[in-house]
């Protein structure tokens, strides 16, 4: 008995020690390490900064991360080591760890269907990085029997279990495990935006302990996310903020609920108290214009505008009369700005009233498809002027919006940021991720954020830069 009293004693010992760590202490006892001999070889060649590598690497695929998988066929990963470049030994037990996340549409990712290096995992190996490319559950999974397995928080508490798992086989995984840096776009690059600002929070405990990730730590270094569809019960309000008087496919959406939203993003955003860099002063509706165009979009359209030639900016500018170019400095009106954009998505845009956007679908549960997430369609659609979310689906709209853990300190956030989007990007309003932008900036975190002109949703057109601001970051180099 007393013996039995002292196993107790010390079990609880070690549970208040990880709490007090910031580590969760979930069931990963019986996850097996990662088979670091078992591996197939693979050749690529890859153009870097203007010159063409030959790059070595082994090839691990479909490795489980977790010991109670509801299906390993999406809870598993692919990895890719370096080996050599151009014939040179690579050593990468120290190197970069690039978390790729695949997700879109908040769908999940098979990892039972083999996933080739892209371009950017072939850069990252290049440069002498580790590549990780985890699958993961998503809002379509379903069970035989109709059921579904994938819905919040099932994704982001997989992808946090992929971080553990490479923490868990540190020294064997080779990388440093203290360099784990995620990248994903739209709902992926949300994903990536949530590993980044919810590490070792305890709101995912259970659902950790129920797929047996392995206890560790699942903060991470740094995050870099294109286009993240974020911040998603305040989405609406801010694609009316923006678009609300801009014809879509079906013409001019609804004025009066259009109104009524722009109305609460007036409230939303003076509450979050952002405050704009250089000396700006705090972000409101009213002047969101003014920051957007001063800060974010004439510098995109004036590094554009440079670049081209003097033939090319005069064919640009002649059939965009809307901007002015003089001095080498371009202005425009941010009205006309979001005309040349246009609008993409109907009202609401993400919590429509029909229930058949993604994110409605990503609430639902083992029996239901969709749910409202929201007050306002959830009103309009039952015409119950007081109805309100159930308290579960306002919990898991929490843990999937990288800015609740912001903004309520919950989560050990990532020091660095590489945020990206298209400026003719209208899946989502721009104030989306400038709001992260401008959150992680007041909390002091190195934030390296810029729009690419006239790209569209999930544009990047500077994949060098992000795994050259990887080394950056590091001070990682091969020798």
């Amino acid at each position: 008995m007393r013996k039995l009293f002292r196993n107790l004693f010390l079990s609880f010992i070690m549970v208040i020690s990880y709490s007090l760590s910031g580590i969760s202490v979930t069931n990963g006892t019986d996850l097996p390490h990662f088979p670091a001999g078992k591996f197939t070889r693979g050749t690529r060649t890859v153009q870097i900064g203007g010159v063409t590598r030959k790059v070595t690497y082994r090839s691990y695929l479909h490795i489980p991360y977790v010991s109670k998988p509801v299906d390993s066929a999406y809870q598993s990963m692919n990895v890719w080591v370096p080996d050599s470049i151009d014939g040179r030994a690579v050593d990468a037990a120290n190197a970069p760890i690039l978390l790729e996340i695949g997700v879109g549409g908040y769908l999940a990712v098979n990892n039972s269907v083999s996933h080739s290096a892209d371009e950017k995992a072939g850069l990252a190996l290049s440069s002498g990085y580790v590549v990780v490319y985890p699958g993961c559950r998503g809002r379509d999974n379903r069970f035989p029997d109709g059921t579904y397995f994938g819905k919040a928080p099932a994704a982001i508490a997989d992808l946090k279990a992929a971080v553990r798992y490479i923490r868990y086989n540190k020294g064997i995984l080779p990388g440093n495990t203290e360099w784990i840096i995620s990248v994903g776009c739209s709902a992926g690059g949300a994903l990536s935006a949530l590993l980044g600002t919810s590490g070792n929070n305890h709101l995912f405990d259970n659902y950790l302990d129920q797929i047996g990730a392995a206890d560790e730590s699942d903060n991470i270094f740094a995050a870099a996310c294109y286009s993240p569809i974020t911040d998603l019960e305040h989405a609406d309000m801010a694609y009316e903020w923006m678009f609300g008087k801009i014809p879509g496919r079906s013409g001019i959406a609804d004025q009066k609920l259009s109104e009524e939203l722009k109305n609460d993003f007036l409230h939303y955003q003076l509450s979050l108290n952002l405050d704009g860099i250089n000396h700006f002063g705090i972000i409101n509706a009213n002047n969101y214009q003014n920051y957007l165009l001063m800060f974010y979009l004439i510098p995109s359209a004036n590094e554009y505008l440079s670049r081209l030639t003097d033939d090319e900016r005069q064919n640009y500018l002649a059939n965009n009369k809307w901007i002015t170019w003089e001095n080498e400095n371009s202005s425009f009106a941010f009205n006309d700005y979001v005309n040349h954009v246009g609008r993409m998505k109907g009202l609401p845009a993400f919590d429509d009233f029909n229930k058949q956007q993604p994110e409605p679908s990503l609430f639902g549960n083992s029996h239901t498809d969709a749910r409202h997430f929201t007050a306002f369609s959830l009103q309009y659609s039952t015409s119950n002027s007081s109805a309100k979310p159930e308290k579960e689906v306002t919990g898991l709209v929490n843990m999937m919006n990288a800015l609740y853990f912001t903004q309520n300190g919950l989560g050990s956030c990532a020091p660095h940021w590489w945020l990206r989007n298209g400026s003719s990007d209208n899946h989502t309003s721009q104030t989306v991720m400038i709001n992260l932008a401008t959150r992680l900036q007041n909390l002091g975190r190195d934030v390296n954020v810029k729009l690419f002109w006239d790209g569209g949703h999930c544009a990047d057109y500077d994949q060098e830069g992000f795994i050259k601001w990887i080394g950056l970051i590091t001070g990682y180099c091969i020798q």
